[in-house]
């Protein structure tokens, strides 16, 4: 099967500087074929959302992207490394410059909030000074809307307060990837709306590059620079968010209606 492919709203010179380039990834988890021949570039400051039922393989696909699983064929290559040839050493310095937004925001319970922060600093390979730990943690607060809660335990934070503190931690290093596994998941839709506008901002701040995995419409109506459909282990289709909702397919339909 062929991808379709849209007129995009990225420019030639996104396409150019791709900073991912997933070429014909195949991953099976035993009889279980997850990925079949998969192929996505992701382009500079842009804001790729991966759309797709539960259970289609994005998060496989986020895994495979930073190295926690690898591809049984094809190819991810992330700023021009082939990310399965990777050693530990420079996997790490890798998830330096990408970061990762899980969808439970995996924030340690026996820290707070400053040192759940200031963890993601220490774990790499950065040698940062004391007083720019401070300055880091504080711009990332502040980043979020949440500079008074350093000294919280995350048992005292709401879900989407913990889901900005997971946020403020992803961008602590100020990554160059963002990678983002179900960013509104489980939470209000006021709360949602809140942090799709904070994944936008940021982006903008920053000038970050993202690939956004959500079944969630108005995530990926308010985030997508462009919208790839993840459908029978495949990319379907990858096109602009109205594009996609005119479409008369009705494999792309179903998702809209």
């Amino acid at each position: 099967m062929e991808t379709t492919t849209y007129p995009s709203a990225v420019t030639e010179t996104q396409a150019e500087q791709a900073l991912i380039e997933i070429s014909h990834v195949f991953k099976s988890f035993g009889d279980n074929k997850v990925l079949k021949d998969f192929s996505i570039t992701l382009g500079k400051e842009e804001n790729l959302v991966v759309l797709g039922k539960s259970g289609s393989g994005k998060s496989v696909l986020i895994k495979c992207i930073i190295g926690l699983l690898k591809p049984d064929k094809g190819t991810v290559k992330v700023f021009g490394d082939d990310v399965a040839q990777m050693d530990h050493q420079q996997l790490d310095r890798l998830r330096a410059r990408v970061g990762f937004l899980f969808q439970s925001n995996a924030l340690y319970d026996s820290m707070t909030v400053r040192e759940n922060l200031e963890f993601s600093l220490r774990r790499h390979w950065l040698e940062v000074t004391e007083a720019e730990v401070e300055d880091m943690v504080k711009e990332a607060l502040e980043n979020v809307g949440l500079a008074y809660t350093a000294q919280m335990m995350p048992a005292e934070l709401s879900g989407g307060m913990a889901k900005r503190i997971a946020l403020a931690r992803t961008m602590i290093l100020k990554p160059e990837i963002i990678l983002y596994d179900e960013p509104t998941s489980g939470l209000d839709p006021v709360t949602a709306r809140e942090i799709d506008e904070l994944i936008v901002k940021l982006q903008r701040k920053y000038h970050t590059s993202s690939i956004i995995i959500s079944h969630d419409m108005k995530c990926v109506k308010k985030t997508a620079d462009r919208v790839a459909l993840l459908l029978n282990g495949q990319c379907y289709i990858t096109g602009s968010y109205d594009e996609l909702e005119s479409a008369e397919d009705n494999n792309i339909k179903q998702f809209f209606e």
